[in-house]
């Protein structure tokens, strides 16, 4: 089994570990947190597995973009606080603990050589242009698909949003 393997496995591992608590979590806030730690060992597994641009692109706009909305989200719905302000120490110990894999993981990904020569790992590299031109080309209909659903989730958002109390009123006194 090479170090690679081991990394790989360990990676797998955590995000089904931190997936799994983001699942169990009542707290959304916690929620939230684990699955940013998910999205982050996700992005360790696409660097690991040589496609550094996913790598950015889960920690940018599912660890970053997405995650801020559901907290606005969260926030928005006004859910009632905890009584104490300080999480108890056996909320913050999987956290920490998953935390600091995470980073131990990271690091060593980052610094590792390829074990066979010694040498740093090679990144397999291709510009925005080419990756563009592939993803277009080759997956036009599923990208025009996601980006219908984009809209329909928009535009769904956008009358929630905008749907107010007098609207009902109207729509209960009109039946």
């Amino acid at each position: 089994m090479t170090f690679y393997t081991i990394l790989f496995y360990i990676l797998a591992a955590l995000i089904i570990v931190t997936t799994g608590l983001a699942i169990t979590r009542r707290n959304m806030v916690h929620t939230i947190v684990y699955l940013v730690f998910s999205f982050f060992g996700s992005a360790m597994l696409f660097y690991l597995l040589g496609a550094p641009l996913l790598a950015a692109l889960e920690v940018i706009i599912y660890a970053g973009a997405i995650m801020i909305l559901f907290l606005f989200i969260i926030m928005m719905l006004k859910e009632e606080a905890p009584e104490s302000r300080l999480f108890p120490f056996r909320q913050w110990l999987p956290a920490t603990l998953l935390g600091f894999a995470y980073l131990v993981l990271g690091s060593l990904l980052v610094v590792s050589a390829d074990p066979e020569t010694g040498e740093p790992l090679q990144i397999a590299t291709a510009s925005p242009a080419m990756f563009g031109e592939y993803l277009f080309r080759t997956h036009w209909l599923a990208i025009e698909i996601a980006s219908l659903l984009l809209l329909i989730a928009l535009v769904g958002a956008l009358r929630l949003g905008r749907f107010d109390e007098s609207e009902s009123r109207k729509a209960e006194d009109a039946s």
